[in-house]
């Protein structure tokens, strides 16, 4: 499989926001697994990006993640 070349832009805000209803969610969701997968060099899928937080972003587009936020 090829490596992302795209950079940022994939996997999109778009698609990401469909699976998590806030940027500061994602943001917060795809730090905590990218750390987890660079110190575990851990995915659950087969990754297009090789940079941990791509992966993590992946792994969040494809409902891979399950991660529950508390209610104010």
């Amino acid at each position: 499989m090829s490596k992302n070349k795209e950079g940022l832009r994939y996997p999109s805000i778009d698609n990401l926001l469909k699976t998590i209803d806030s940027k500061y969610k994602l943001a917060y969701t795809a730090a905590f697994r990218a750390k987890i997968v660079k110190e575990r060099d851990d995915s659950v899928i087969d990754s297009k990006c090789e940079k941990p937080v791509g992966i993590a972003l992946e792994e969040i587009a494809e409902n891979k993640i399950d991660i529950e936020f508390e209610e104010n």
